[in-house]
Parts: C-alpha cells; sequence; structure tokens
C-alpha cells in the first residue's frame, strides 16, 4: 500500500488539490488539518454515518456541523486520526479485494480482536497494530 492510496482514500485530489505521492507531501497536509469534508468521504468508504467517524475521530456532533457549515479544516491531531482510518481502509481494501469488502470486514467483530470491530480499534495505537496485524495474517494465509 502507497502514500497516494492512503490520500485516494482520503479524498485525493478534490481534497489535497494534487497528486500526494510522498510521506512528506501527506504529513504537511496533515499538520495543516484536512478539509472536513475528508469525514463525508471516509463516511462514503465505510458506509457508515458521518457522524459515526467522526465520533471515531474524537469529534463531537456539534463541532463537526458547525465545521461543515463554515468549510473549516480538522485539526492536525484529527487529521492524524483519520490518515489512520484511511490507512486501514486502504489496507483492507488491498487484503481484501475490494473497498465493500473492506467496508464490511471494518464494521463485524472480530474474534482475533476479542470481538471488537476492527473500526472500533483503530482509534488508539495499539489498536491500530492489532487491526495492521490481523490484515497481515490474512494476507499471507494465516486466517480465512
Amino acid at each position: 500500500m502507497s502514500i497516494a492510496e492512503i490520500a485516494e482514500v482520503l479524498g485525493g485530489a478534490k481534497i489535497f488539490k494534487r497528486a500526494v505521492e510522498h510521506q512528506d507531501e501527506l504529513a504537511s497536509s496533515i499538520r495543516a488539518g484536512l478539509p472536513t469534508d475528508t469525514i463525508n468521504i471516509l463516511a462514503n468508504r465505510l458506509t457508515m454515518p458521518r457522524t459515526d467517524v467522526a465520533a471515531r475521530l474524537g469529534i463531537p456532533q456539534r463541532t463537526l456541523t458547525r465545521r461543515l457549515s463554515q468549510h473549516a479544516r480538522l485539526t492536525a491531531e484529527e487529521s492524524d486520526r483519520a490518515a489512520r482510518m484511511a490507512r486501514v481502509i486502504a489496507l483492507a481494501s488491498e487484503v481484501l479485494g475490494s473497498d465493500e469488502k473492506a467496508s464490511s470486514w471494518l464494521n463485524t467483530p472480530n474474534r482475533a480482536l476479542r470481538a471488537k470491530a476492527p473500526i472500533d480499534e483503530i482509534g488508539t495505537d495499539p489498536g491500530y497494530r492489532a487491526v495492521e496485524e490481523v490484515l497481515y495474517a490474512i494476507a499471507y494465509g494465516m486466517y480465512s
């Protein structure tokens, strides 16, 4: 999975206004804050309400509504969590073969994650790493 694939999950050229292919380009966009439209794009990829995505990024519903109406940006911390979410979505799509399968897998409780849905585990670095490990295990044939 490449930086370009992560950037594409975040909205690609629509969000970044250019092709993002290098880590430093993505990092500078995250530090500057991603547009709030990124939440809608992630919600569409995950087939879940944007308020659920925002909650997983630590953004209260009223704050989300205000930022969307003002076309504001996410904070650097929120943008970082959004990029982490995008990385997991890109990896799941690559490993499982389609966006639909990835969305279903991310939203379904998983025994390897103590019966928790992967999307609920990526809010912390240890949880993110556990989800990533399960995806790599699937990719290498350790789980079916």
